[in-house]
């Protein structure tokens, strides 16, 4: 699928963004099963369901406004139909090879900003949060769901940073507070030359692990969303990340799985291969 410009292009910047991958008519299907949710309509096993800590305070409407993020929405087919797309998994393949897992899914809806800058994503790499390698063979697809530029919070990159190895990354120290698990580089070069990304309606950008990226806060009066999820090869396998800088995450993890399903000891892999699902070819090891 990619031309060896493209090839190129993601091998020395971390990132490809193609135009026009995902169709008005499905996105639209999914804006409408999100909807469905947020309004309690539709109940979804192992659903995380994250709200703006700026606006989590506020008393709870069941309508769009609250949500900010819906993550692992593998029990639900009409959005897990995203993650299977063949469009998509065209372009995934070429990065993961034949047998390939969606490993963690997401429906951003960035909210308006409060005022305290909470929209904001801090700069981190990916592959944090994963217990699983080789990194060059995991790939996040990040599809628009409407136009994001720079007012309302498009991603913005590091081009480049995915040739380095994984930092520390811990909580920032942001005056207005941080969203649960959204941590950060504690230390990347300020300096670094950055691209913003934007995009139209279903234009998907696919990016490695290791690029380091983040977003901007959003500025404008109505929600910016995005669905994407991460691939990986089902050749990959786990590690362990104790005694590592990811140890901060897995304990983190271990804790939200203990409350949500009342378990006190779950690996930190298990988690991941609770929500692993094949949408091609073999699950040979993950």
């Amino acid at each position: 699928m990619l031309t060896p410009e493209q090839r190129l292009f993601y091998e020395e910047n971390g990132f490809l963004l193609i135009k026009n991958l995902v169709s008005e008519a499905d996105i639209e299907r999914f804006r409408q099963e999100f909807e469905r949710i947020c309004r309690q309509e539709v109940k979804v096993p192992g659903l995380l369901v994250m709200r703006d800590v700026a606006i989590a305070k506020s008393e709870f409407v069941p309508d769009e406004r609250a949500v900010s993020k819906l993550q692992d929405f593998q029990e639900n087919p009409e959005l897990f139909r995203y993650c299977a797309l063949p469009q998509i998994l065209k372009y995934v393949e070429c990065f993961t090879g034949p047998n390939i897992m969606a490993m963690h899914t997401m429906l951003i809806n960035k909210p308006p900003d409060a005022g305290k800058k909470t929209s904001r994503h801090p700069m981190h790499q990916d592959l944090h949060y994963f217990p699983f390698r080789p990194s060059d063979h995991i790939v996040c697809a990040w599809t628009a769901m409407e136009k994001v530029n720079r007012q309302n919070g498009c991603l913005v990159v590091l081009p480049g940073t995915h040739k380095g190895t994984l930092q520390e990354h811990d909580y920032p120290d942001w005056e207005g507070g941080v969203n649960k698990m959204y941590h950060g580089v504690q230390d990347y070069d300020p300096n670094h030359p950055r691209m913003y990304v934007e995009m139209e309606k279903g234009d998907t950008v696919f990016f490695h692990p290791l690029l380091i990226h983040g977003s901007g806060m959003n500025q404008t009066q109505g929600f910016r969303k995005a669905i994407s999820c991460h691939y990986a090869s089902s050749d990959c396998y786990y590690i362990d990340v104790r005694g590592t800088t990811q140890e901060n995450i897995e304990n983190e993890v271990q804790e939200i799985a203990g409350k949500k399903y009342g378990i006190n000891e779950v690996a930190f892999k298990d988690t991941w291969a609770f929500r692993g699902r094949l949408v091609q070819g073999e699950r040979t090891s993950l």
